[in-house]
Protein backbone atom coordinates (compact mmCIF):
# COMPACT_ATOMS: atom_id res chain seq x y z
CA UNK A 1 0.00 0.00 0.00
CA UNK A 2 1.35 3.20 -0.94
CA UNK A 3 1.69 6.23 1.39
CA UNK A 4 -0.50 9.48 0.30
CA UNK A 5 1.60 12.23 -0.48
CA UNK A 6 1.05 15.41 2.26
CA UNK A 7 -1.07 18.26 1.56
CA UNK A 8 0.82 20.51 4.17
CA UNK A 9 4.56 20.37 3.72
CA UNK A 10 5.08 20.57 7.86
CA UNK A 11 4.63 18.11 10.31
CA UNK A 12 3.46 21.16 12.00
CA UNK A 13 -0.71 21.17 12.18
CA UNK A 14 -2.42 24.14 10.07
CA UNK A 15 -2.22 27.58 11.93
CA UNK A 16 -5.67 27.81 13.91
CA UNK A 17 -6.41 30.86 11.36
CA UNK A 18 -6.97 28.23 8.56
CA UNK A 19 -7.76 25.36 10.74
CA UNK A 20 -11.50 24.82 9.28
CA UNK A 21 -12.46 21.88 7.30
CA UNK A 22 -15.07 20.12 5.48
CA UNK A 23 -16.31 16.78 6.37
CA UNK A 24 -17.22 16.05 2.51
CA UNK A 25 -14.35 14.60 0.60
CA UNK A 26 -13.14 15.19 -3.11
CA UNK A 27 -10.93 13.79 -5.56
CA UNK A 28 -8.49 14.99 -7.50
CA UNK A 29 -5.52 13.37 -9.99
CA UNK A 30 -6.91 9.98 -7.96
CA UNK A 31 -6.44 11.06 -4.60
CA UNK A 32 -9.02 11.09 -1.99
CA UNK A 33 -7.93 14.28 0.27
CA UNK A 34 -9.43 13.65 3.55
CA UNK A 35 -9.34 17.19 4.74
CA UNK A 36 -9.56 20.65 2.80
CA UNK A 37 -9.45 23.86 4.37
CA UNK A 38 -12.07 25.97 3.35
CA UNK A 39 -10.44 29.32 3.68
CA UNK A 40 -6.74 30.47 3.66
CA UNK A 41 -6.00 33.61 4.56
CA UNK A 42 -2.55 33.66 3.25
CA UNK A 43 -0.69 31.54 0.49
CA UNK A 44 2.25 30.91 2.96
CA UNK A 45 4.23 28.46 4.89
CA UNK A 46 3.69 28.78 8.30
CA UNK A 47 6.66 30.65 9.01
CA UNK A 48 6.30 33.05 6.34
CA UNK A 49 2.70 33.57 7.93
CA UNK A 50 3.88 33.76 11.26
CA UNK A 51 7.00 36.70 10.65
CA UNK A 52 4.07 38.15 8.70
CA UNK A 53 2.19 38.19 11.63
CA UNK A 54 5.64 39.46 13.39
CA UNK A 55 6.03 42.25 11.06
CA UNK A 56 2.42 43.78 11.29
CA UNK A 57 2.83 43.78 15.04
CA UNK A 58 5.83 45.66 14.84
CA UNK A 59 4.68 48.30 12.28
CA UNK A 60 1.64 49.02 14.22
CA UNK A 61 4.12 49.29 16.82
CA UNK A 62 5.91 51.75 15.05
CA UNK A 63 2.95 53.78 13.51
CA UNK A 64 2.67 54.60 17.77
CA UNK A 65 6.50 55.80 18.57
CA UNK A 66 7.54 52.76 20.12
CA UNK A 67 11.58 52.86 20.66
CA UNK A 68 13.99 49.54 20.38
CA UNK A 69 11.30 47.62 18.44
CA UNK A 70 13.01 43.60 17.84
CA UNK A 71 11.38 40.68 16.65
CA UNK A 72 13.20 37.35 17.50
CA UNK A 73 12.42 34.17 15.83
CA UNK A 74 11.98 31.55 19.01
CA UNK A 75 10.46 28.71 17.30
CA UNK A 76 13.80 26.87 17.10
CA UNK A 77 14.50 27.18 20.62
CA UNK A 78 10.58 27.32 22.36
CA UNK A 79 7.56 25.48 22.12
CA UNK A 80 5.39 28.52 22.81
CA UNK A 81 5.30 30.73 19.59
CA UNK A 82 7.28 31.21 16.33
CA UNK A 83 8.09 34.92 16.62
CA UNK A 84 8.71 37.75 19.38
CA UNK A 85 7.99 41.12 18.92
CA UNK A 86 9.02 43.49 21.72
CA UNK A 87 8.84 47.45 22.00
CA UNK A 88 9.14 49.85 24.42
CA UNK A 89 6.59 52.70 25.06
CA UNK A 90 7.49 55.96 27.38
CA UNK A 91 4.40 55.93 29.84
CA UNK A 92 1.70 53.55 30.78
CA UNK A 93 -0.81 55.41 28.34
CA UNK A 94 1.51 55.54 25.51
CA UNK A 95 1.90 51.20 26.41
CA UNK A 96 -1.96 50.82 26.20
CA UNK A 97 -1.64 52.59 22.78
CA UNK A 98 0.82 50.67 21.37
CA UNK A 99 -1.05 47.55 22.59
CA UNK A 100 -4.35 48.90 21.02
CA UNK A 101 -2.66 49.66 17.63
CA UNK A 102 -1.35 46.26 17.46
CA UNK A 103 -4.82 44.56 18.21
CA UNK A 104 -6.36 47.14 15.26
CA UNK A 105 -3.76 46.56 12.55
CA UNK A 106 -4.00 42.48 13.64
CA UNK A 107 -7.56 42.57 13.21
CA UNK A 108 -7.23 44.83 10.04
CA UNK A 109 -5.10 42.58 8.04
CA UNK A 110 -5.01 39.49 9.55
CA UNK A 111 -8.94 39.00 10.85
CA UNK A 112 -7.45 37.67 14.17
CA UNK A 113 -8.30 38.55 18.07
CA UNK A 114 -5.26 37.84 20.51
CA UNK A 115 -5.94 34.58 22.03
CA UNK A 116 -4.74 35.99 25.99
CA UNK A 117 -4.08 39.28 26.51
CA UNK A 118 -2.04 40.60 29.78
CA UNK A 119 -1.00 43.29 32.04
CA UNK A 120 -3.56 45.63 30.23
CA UNK A 121 -5.07 46.83 33.71
CA UNK A 122 -1.49 47.94 34.80
CA UNK A 123 -0.30 49.07 31.79
CA UNK A 124 3.85 48.56 32.47
CA UNK A 125 4.03 45.39 30.39
CA UNK A 126 1.12 44.47 28.23
CA UNK A 127 1.56 40.94 26.51
CA UNK A 128 -0.47 39.91 23.28
CA UNK A 129 -0.68 36.88 22.55
CA UNK A 130 -1.23 35.38 19.07
CA UNK A 131 -0.38 32.34 19.01
CA UNK A 132 2.29 32.26 16.02
CA UNK A 133 3.39 35.52 17.52
CA UNK A 134 3.49 37.43 20.78
CA UNK A 135 3.91 40.85 21.65
CA UNK A 136 6.13 42.29 24.19
CA UNK A 137 5.21 46.16 25.12
CA UNK A 138 7.07 47.00 27.73
CA UNK A 139 8.12 50.63 29.97
CA UNK A 140 12.30 51.14 29.57
CA UNK A 141 12.15 49.93 33.50
CA UNK A 142 10.69 46.71 32.72
CA UNK A 143 12.11 45.96 29.33
CA UNK A 144 15.69 46.84 31.37
CA UNK A 145 14.71 44.76 34.21
CA UNK A 146 13.54 41.72 32.33
CA UNK A 147 15.83 41.98 29.04
CA UNK A 148 13.65 39.43 26.94
CA UNK A 149 16.96 39.52 24.64
CA UNK A 150 19.41 38.18 26.87
CA UNK A 151 16.97 35.59 28.20
CA UNK A 152 16.07 34.71 24.53
CA UNK A 153 19.89 35.47 23.18
CA UNK A 154 19.86 31.92 21.57
CA UNK A 155 17.42 32.68 19.22
CA UNK A 156 17.71 34.60 15.78
CA UNK A 157 17.09 38.25 15.94
CA UNK A 158 15.32 39.39 13.05
CA UNK A 159 16.61 42.74 11.05
CA UNK A 160 14.17 45.45 11.57
CA UNK A 161 14.20 48.85 10.65
CA UNK A 162 10.88 51.17 11.02
CA UNK A 163 11.83 52.23 7.22
CA UNK A 164 11.06 49.00 5.42
CA UNK A 165 7.91 49.35 7.22
CA UNK A 166 6.83 51.97 5.27
CA UNK A 167 8.40 51.38 2.04
CA UNK A 168 7.06 53.62 -1.14
CA UNK A 169 6.22 56.24 1.24
CA UNK A 170 8.53 59.57 1.38
CA UNK A 171 10.57 59.45 4.22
Amino acid sequence: MSKKPSLWPSSRPLPPAITVSISQSCMTENYQLERLPTTITAQTEPQDRSLGLARTIATAADDRKASEIVILKVAEVSYLTDYFAIATGFSKTQVRAIADAIEEKVEQEWQQQPLRVEGKAEGAWILLDYGDAIAHIMLPTEREFYNLEAFWGHAEQIEFTPEELHWGQPQ
